[in-house]
C-alpha cells in the first residue's frame, strides 16, 4: 500500500512509518483478527511477537516467504479500509504488523512442522523460540536473514549493544538444552546438569573457571549422592564427557583421551570448567538466569529444584528478591514470653527519597490490582524491585526498576507468582492467564530490561 493514500488513517503510527519506508512510501502489511482467547497459540502468537522479529508465511504444506517486523500496531480503521471485513464473523485483520526485508520462496514445509512436532497442516499462529530455531528448524534449508531467526512468530528482538550478542546467548542455552544423558533404570542421568549448575554457581561466586579435579571430585561427587537418583557416583563422567557440549574445556589430559578414570585425572592434575567465552557470558546476570532457569527446569523434577539451587549456591533465581543474608546465633534465654536468639548479617541500603517519589506517584495504590491498603492512619503501599537488587540479580537502586504494590502483589511478584507480559498485562505465571492491566504513571519510566528479566526467572524468556 502508498502510506499518503491512507495517511488519514494511520494516527499516532504516520510519524514512524514514514521514517520505515521513505523512499517512495511504500509499505507491506500483514494483519489479524484478534484471538479467541489470550492464552491459545494465535494469542500468544500475536501478544510475544516484536520489531526486528521474523515472520514465515505458510500456504498449503509449502512456506512461501519470510520477513521482518518493522512495525506493530492496532487499528481497525486501517485494517478495514484495506481488507474489509470477515463475512462469516464480522471482524477485521486489525493486529497490524509492518514487514521489512520480504524475501519470497518456495520450500516444502512438512519436514520443518515434523520437526517442530506438529502433526497435519500449519494452521493459524504459531509462536516457536528461538532455542527451537536454532536446535531444529536451521537444518532445513530456508532463507533466514539472521541466525536466531523463528518460525511463524517470532524470532529474538535485536540485542542492545552493551549485551552479548544474541547468538552467542542462543548458541549457549542450546548446549544446556541439548545435553546427551544417559538413562538407566531411574531415568536420565543428573550428571551433567548437576556439574553445570555446581559450574555456574561458581561463576555467580566470582570463583575461578576451571576447578582441580580433586575439588570437582569432592563437591560434584556429593551431589551426585544426593540427587544422583540411584546413578552410580561418577564425577569423572562429566568432568571429561561434558567437552562434547563445545561449552566445556579440560587442562591435562589430552583431547584423544575420551574417558580417563579418577587415577588419570589426579596424576594428571586436570582442571575443567566453561569455556572462556561461555563463562564470559554466564557473568551476565540475564544470561545466568536463563541458564538456571533452562538447566534446573529441563532435568529436575519441580521438587527437587529449590533443593538442587540450594545445594549448588543458586537459590536466589528462586526470588524476584534474591537471598537474604543473616546469620542466626544461640538462644539468648528468657527475655520475655518468647525466647530469642541473635541475629547478624547485612542489609541493602535503599534510596528511602525513591521509594517515598513511587509511592507518591501512585498515591499508595498498587499498580496490579489498583486498591489501596488503607490502615488506622492513610494508606500503606510497598516499594518493590523488579530486578531484586541483592544476590545474585545485583539490580539497581532506582526508580525505573520499581513498582508501587500491595503487599499480596508485592509477595507474588517476588515469589515469581506473577510476571508482567511485554504489553504491560500482569498474568499469572503457571497457567499465563491474564489478571490485571499494570497501572502506569506517565512520570514513572519503567525499563524494559529489568521486566524482561523478570521474565526469565518466571520462564518466560522473549
Amino acid at each position: 500500500m502508498k502510506l499518503a493514500a491512507y495517511a488519514h488513517l494511520l494516527g499516532e503510527e504516520a510519524a514512524r512509518l514514514r521514517e520505515l519506508f521513505p523512499a517512495d512510501g511504500v509499505a507491506r502489511f500483514w494483519g489479524a483478527t484478534p484471538a479467541a482467547s489470550e492464552g491459545n497459540e494465535k494469542g500468544k502468537a500475536l501478544r510475544h511477537c516484536r520489531v526486528g522479529d521474523e515472520v514465515l508465511f505458510y500456504n498449503q504444506w509449502k512456506f512461501i516467504a519470510r520477513a521482518t517486523i518493522t512495525a506493530k500496531f492496532r487499528s481497525t480503521r486501517l485494517a478495514e479500509a484495506l481488507w474489509g471485513k470477515d463475512e462469516e464473523t464480522g471482524a477485521t485483520w486489525e493486529h497490524m504488523i509492518a514487514l521489512g526485508d520480504v524475501v519470497e520462496f518456495e520450500i516444502d514445509a512438512k519436514p520443518v512442522l515434523a520437526a517442530l512436532g506438529i502433526n497435519g497442516a500449519l494452521r493459524g499462529l504459531r509462536l516457536e523460540s528461538a532455542e527451537k530455531r536454532l536446535g531444529v528448524i536451521s537444518h532445513h534449508g530456508l532463507p533466514w536473514s539472521t541466525p536466531t531467526t523463528t518460525i511463524g512468530l517470532p524470532a529474538p528482538r535485536k540485542p542492545k549493544t552493551d549485551s552479548p550478542s544474541r547468538l552467542e546467548r542462543q548458541m549457549l542455552l542450546q548446549a544446556f538444552s541439548r545435553l546427551r544423558t544417559h538413562s538407566g533404570r531411574g531415568g536420565p542421568s543428573p550428571h551433567k546438569p548437576l556439574a553445570l549448575l555446581w559450574s555456574i554457581g561458581r561463576v555467580e561466586a566470582g570463583k575461578e573457571r576451571l576447578v582441580p579435579w580433586d575439588v570437582f571430585e569432592r563437591e560434584v561427587g556429593a551431589l551426585l549422592t544426593e540427587f544422583g537418583a540411584g546413578s552410580q557416583v561418577t564425577p569423572h563422567y562429566p568432568f571429561s564427557h561434558l567437552r562434547s557440549s563445545g561449552i566445556w574445556e579440560m587442562e591435562g589430559v589430552a583431547d584423544k583421551v575420551k574417558d580417563p578414570g579418577p587415577g588419570a585425572l589426579r596424576a594428571a592434575g586436570a582442571k575443567a570448567g566453561f569455556v572462556d567465552e561461555a563463562a564470559r557470558l554466564l557473568r551476565k546476570a540475564r544470561v545466568r538466569a536463563e541458564a538456571v532457569k533452562l538447566l534446573s527446569s529441563t532435568y529436575f523434577p519441580a521438587a527437587d529444584q529449590p533443593r538442587v539451587l540450594d545445594r549448588v549456591g543458586l537459590a536466589g533465581y528462586l526470588s524476584a528478591s534474591g537471598r537474604i543474608e543473616e546469620t542466626v546465633g544461640d538462644s539468648v534465654g528468657d527475655t520475655g514470653p518468647v525466647k530469642r536468639r541473635v541475629a547478624s548479617g547485612t542489609r541493602l541500603e535503599r534510596n528511602l527519597e525513591w521509594v517515598r517519589q513511587v509511592k507518591h506517584w501512585h498515591q499508595d495504590t498498587c499498580q496490579v490490582c489498583s486498591e489501596p491498603l488503607e490502615v488506622l492512619i492513610g494508606h500503606y503501599s510497598e516499594a518493590a524491585h523488579i530486578q531484586g537488587i541483592g544476590s545474585p540479580h545485583h539490580g539497581p537502586d532506582r526508580l525505573s526498576n520499581m513498582l508501587c504494590l500491595c503487599p499480596n502483589h508485592h509477595k507474588q511478584f517476588d515469589g515469581l507468582a506473577i510476571y508482567i507480559d511485554p504489553e504491560w498485562k500482569v498474568r499469572r505465571t503457571r497457567d499465563d492467564e491474564f489478571l490485571y492491566e499494570l497501572r502506569r504513571h506517565p512520570q514513572h519510566r519503567i525499563e524494559q530490561q529489568h521486566v524482561e528479566y523478570h521474565r526469565v526467572l518466571c520462564g518466560k524468556n522473549d
